[in-house]
């Protein structure tokens, strides 16, 4: 039995956040499909069991039982003694940078590409909302990213992994051709690339892989 159980599916950028740094960090885990897509997250019993809030991620371990990606995230740093801060300067710097990416990067990019191709429809004028908020927030990132190879040091933190999780899909179902749009970006997704332990995606966690809506 491995030592960590991460509830997942292969479509959620934040439960690949938790799954690529156990990864990456060569943590004794395992994925525990959780079949979203069909609704499994709202149904009252896996609530009941698995998560209250009816979300992936959720991190099983020695008796813990933790859900939030930045929580995670955190958590495992510490258990696993990788990619968190060396001072409680850069501790509080990577928490500012979560927060943002939970509240503005990831947050409209990852709403933009599941109604762009998995919802039934997308509303126009959202999307028009959704996307101006992207462009604003990624025009953050890639100006830092022209100033450091990664988020917050000269090394992955969980900063990057927190805000990396949905940039590693493919433009058929964001929409972004990153080497175009946001050249520093690009580079820094090539930087975590070739991270040990890095994987896809759709091959690191369970589920069916879907053709996106708008392809």
């Amino acid at each position: 039995m491995s030592e960590y159980k991460l509830h997942c599916f292969c479509q959620s950028g934040n439960a690949y956040k938790c799954a690529l740094m156990l990864n990456c960090a060569g943590a004794d885990w395992e994925p525990v499909f959780v079949d979203f897509m069909n609704g499994a997250t709202r149904d009252a019993a896996w609530r009941a069991s698995v998560n209250e809030m009816g979300e992936v991620p959720m991190l099983e371990h020695a008796g813990e039982r933790l859900s939030q990606s930045g929580v995670i995230l955190h958590y495992l740093a510490d258990q696993l003694g990788k990619y968190g801060g060396e001072s409680e300067s850069e501790r509080r710097e990577i928490w500012r940078w979560i927060l943002w990416d939970n509240h503005k990067f990831t947050s409209f990019f990852a709403s933009y590409r599941f109604r762009r191709s998995f919802a039934p429809s997308a509303e126009p004028a959202v999307m028009d909302f959704l996307k101006d908020r992207i462009d604003a927030a990624f025009a953050i990132a890639d100006k830092r990213l022209a100033q450091t190879p990664f988020v917050v040091a000269d090394r992955p933190t969980i900063a990057d992994f927190s805000m990396i999780g949905y940039l590693f899909y493919p433009t058929e179902e964001t929409g972004y051709d990153l080497t175009t749009t946001h050249p520093n970006i690009a580079a820094w997704v090539a930087r975590m690339q070739a991270l040990d332990g890095w994987q896809d995606p759709y091959d690191l966690m369970p589920g069916q892989r879907i053709a996106p809506r708008s392809s």
